[in-house]
């Protein structure tokens, strides 16, 4: 290799290097592999990832380098300029093929009852370097299993330790949960305690492992890979879209996993996401038309399911119909939700339905910092969010920035566990969150930073103060230069927004409180959906209701005249918007349960029946064709009263009951992040209102009365008690001040 530059005319942070005999240009610092990958030039590998630090433990990507007088690993080799290598040679063909000996020396070869069989990086690669006799006379070691969870099966005897595992959980998830235990050949990747993975993203080692030791235990000896066929489709939990695939065998989805997407999700997919599809095939899925005579429920025909819905919705024309739209409703039926209520006459439209403050008008924005650069900011505020829980890859590109130097700063109710460090935080009641924004020493932590982000998140937009903090954040962000990033309360509330799925008349608090004499649910479940549960019940109760649902479950049989079922994301041709803005697209891929249709499809029938304009469209193309952007002149309502004594109510969403899917995802629902109803208070607040760790109590305020399990945290702020949504215990409560007694 000269000292000289072997082609002058590269970029100065460039080196060339010839590869087989290709001259390639790669950054200083990188490594072997890097510019081959980049040329399409295969190097077998198992423990390099390129998402993972390096580790250079397996071997397998030996190379030979000139003037070099052993092969040299290509993942931890870094370029030189004028560097030869060969990946073919005789010598590197024969290290790569001792490397893979080794590696199937204490291997069980168990592939045909191996649910990895077909899709097994070590499978593949055995193909090309393995031996077609093994050498090895001696016994196999054997590894006893952990059980890791609900999540992910483990058969710790097939793994080759290449510590990918470890790595994504140190590095990714930031949890530290699994790591390498004794030495040699004795070497074993576990838990150590022995504990569940409680990170919530612990699918994502299954991804990573190159081999058969980590398998989805949903999914397990279900189907084989070869089997299934993939459809692309997205997230639908949380407002970041993340990207998948969907595994289908005969119709019906079988798993889930993750589809590449820098700008999105990366190469990760949270459980949510993940296992989220358990739900689809709920015992109280909706797969038939059902109407109501005399109280009592009986299967109908779509014909006659329509004709009584269009009746419904005549008899209660303009002003006396209410429209409550799910905020994760794709943007064609937004759309044509939109239409059926112009057509009506009715301005009572809104998807905001578990916000309880909407007084200023707010509706869902996109970042002002595209997610794809959060890693880069170097000062994140975190505000009045539980961001681990409430997009959890949000809060990995945060976690990122961390680990490059990024200050994070958090005013919270709670005191949330994040997997990076906090430069200073602050935690208070709800009602005091705004105020604290106002404080100077915030100012001057974001002002002083190049590149500064304010994440707002559920527990400031769903609080009862939300306009306040809303109108805090936007002033900080406007002094400091900060981007503001509030967090859509919804998986498609930016595209529902675009669509015009907004109101002119009564927003969903006030077609709620100002009870209307009819109302549509659109995807809705209506016993736990809702700000205000009780109250909602209460008008919905009260009122001819047609329900448009993905489920007949109990709380939408109590309150519907008619249930026209739907289906879901994942068997449905449809579009969300997330919060880059960013339009992304889903393709139908389970089938449709019984006489379950896509929602466009009951929506255009339904605008026939009532013939009105905007349904003359025959197929999707058709309507998303005819789709643009609306402006609409939101309506206000009040401010809702917060005065009475008890303790601030902090609410925040339970990460798997964020919807009817997550609620019904057995897997998710065993799972050790589902902590169950109950309030938790601070030590001081415990003691005053004479209540203990683990001890019942009644949480009551003028919506109504919960009986509770304390748990006792010095992490909450004093003078708040923190409940989760999303549990029919809690769905009593709704954001305000509680009174605690002992039960």
């Amino acid at each position: 290799m000269s000292a000289q530059p072997v082609n002058p005319n590269l970029p100065p942070d460039h080196v060339t290097v010839f590869i087989d005999g290709v001259e390639l240009a790669a950054p200083k610092g990188s490594m072997i592999i890097h510019a081959a990958d980049k040329a399409g030039i295969p190097i077998p590998r198992f423990c390099y990832h390129d998402k993972l630090a390096i580790a250079a433990n397996c071997r397998m990507c030996l190379v030979e380098v000139e003037k070099m007088p052993k092969p040299a690993p290509a993942c931890a080799t870094p370029v030189m300029d004028g560097m030869q290598v060969v990946t073919r040679s005789e010598k590197a063909l024969k290290s790569q093929r001792n490397v893979m000996e080794f590696l199937l020396i204490n291997h069980p070869l168990d592939c045909p009852i191996c649910d990895q069989g077909g899709e097994c990086e070590l499978q593949d690669l055995s193909l090309g370097y393995g031996r077609s006799v093994s050498r090895f006379a001696e016994r196999k070691r054997v590894v006893a299993d952990e059980d890791l969870g609900p999540l992910v099966a483990t058969e710790m005897t097939r793994c080759i330790q290449c510590t990918r595992c470890v790595r994504f959980t140190a590095e990714i998830a930031g949890t530290y949960e699994l790591g390498g235990m004794q030495r040699g050949e004795n070497l074993q990747i576990g838990t150590y305690d022995g504990k569940p993975l409680t990170t919530e993203l612990s699918g994502n080692v299954i991804d990573v492992c190159p081999v058969g030791a980590l398998t989805n235990k949903v999914f397990r000896f279900r189907a084989r890979p070869w089997e299934l066929i993939a459809r692309e489709s997205l997230g639908g939990h949380d407002a970041l879209g993340s990207n998948l695939f969907l595994h289908l065998r005969r119709g019906d989805v079988m798993r889930a996993v993750p589809r590449d997407n820098e700008a999105v999700n990366e190469c990760w997919l949270s459980d949510r996401d993940r296992w989220s599809h358990q739900g689809l095939t709920a015992d109280d899925r909706a797969v038939h038309p059902l109407v109501k005579d005399g109280g009592e429920w009986r299967q109908a025909s779509w014909d006659e399911a329509l004709v009584r819905a269009a009746k419904i919705l005549r008899d209660n024309p303009a002003d006396e119909l209410g429209m409550l739209v799910h905020p994760a409703t794709s943007n064609e039926e937004g759309a044509l939700l939109a239409r059926l209520a112009e057509a009506l006459g009715t301005g009572n439209l809104d998807h905001r339905i578990a916000q309880r403050d909407l007084s200023d008008g707010a509706i869902a924005e996109p970042f002002a910092m595209p997610v794809a650069e959060l890693d880069k900011a170097d000062a994140v505020l975190i505000v009045g969010s539980n961001l681990r829980h409430e997009v959890p890859l949000l809060h990995q590109r945060v976690r990122q920035a961390w680990r490059q130097g990024a200050k994070v700063y958090v005013v919270n109710p709670v005191d949330f566990e994040f997997t990076f460090d906090i430069a200073d935080k602050a935690i208070v009641p709800p009602s005091k969150i705004a105020e604290t924004l106002r404080v100077a020493e915030l100012g001057d932590a974001l002002r002083g930073a190049k590149h500064a982000a304010i994440i707002v998140g559920g527990q400031a937009e769903t609080s009862a103060h939300a306009a306040e903090i809303r109108q805090a954040a936007a002033a900080l962000a406007a002094e400091t230069g900060a981007a503001l990033c509030r967090i859509p309360q919804g998986a498609n509330a930016v595209g529902l927004s675009r669509a015009g799925v907004l109101p002119t008349s009564r927003d969903a608090n006030a077609m709620l409180a100002e009870r209307r004499s009819a109302y549509v649910t659109y995807g809705i479940e209506p016993g736990l959906d809702f700000a205000d549960q009780a109250k909602s019940m209460q008008a919905l109760g009260a009122a001819q209701v047609v329900a448009f649902s993905h489920f007949a479950c109990q709380s939408t049989r109590a309150v519907a005249d008619v249930i026209l079922p739907i289906g879901a994301l994942a068997e449905i041709d449809a579009s969300l918007t997330n919060l880059d803005g960013r339009e992304q697209r889903a393709v139908a891929a389970g089938r449709l349960p019984g006489d379950a249709r896509a929602g466009w499809r009951v929506l255009r029938a339904l605008g026939g029946e009532l013939g009105v304009a905007g349904f003359e469209f025959t197929d999707l193309a058709g309507l998303r064709a005819g789709l643009q952007q609306q402006t609409v002149d939101v309506a206000r309502s009040n401010a809702p009263v917060v005065d009475g004594d008890g303790l601030e109510l902090a609410v925040s969403q339970a990460i798997y009951r964020v919807d009817g899917l997550t609620r019904r995802a057995a897997a998710l629902q065993s799972h050790p992040l589902t902590l169950g109803p109950r309030v938790v208070l601070h030590p001081d607040d415990a003691r005053t209102h004479g209540v203990a760790d683990g001890a019942m109590a009644k949480v009551s305020n003028a919506v109504g009365t919960a009986t509770l399990q304390v748990a006792v945290d010095d992490r909450v702020a004093p003078g708040a008690a923190w409940v989760e949504s999303g549990y029919g215990a809690t769905a009593a409560l709704a954001a305000g001040k509680v009174k605690v007694v002992a039960a």
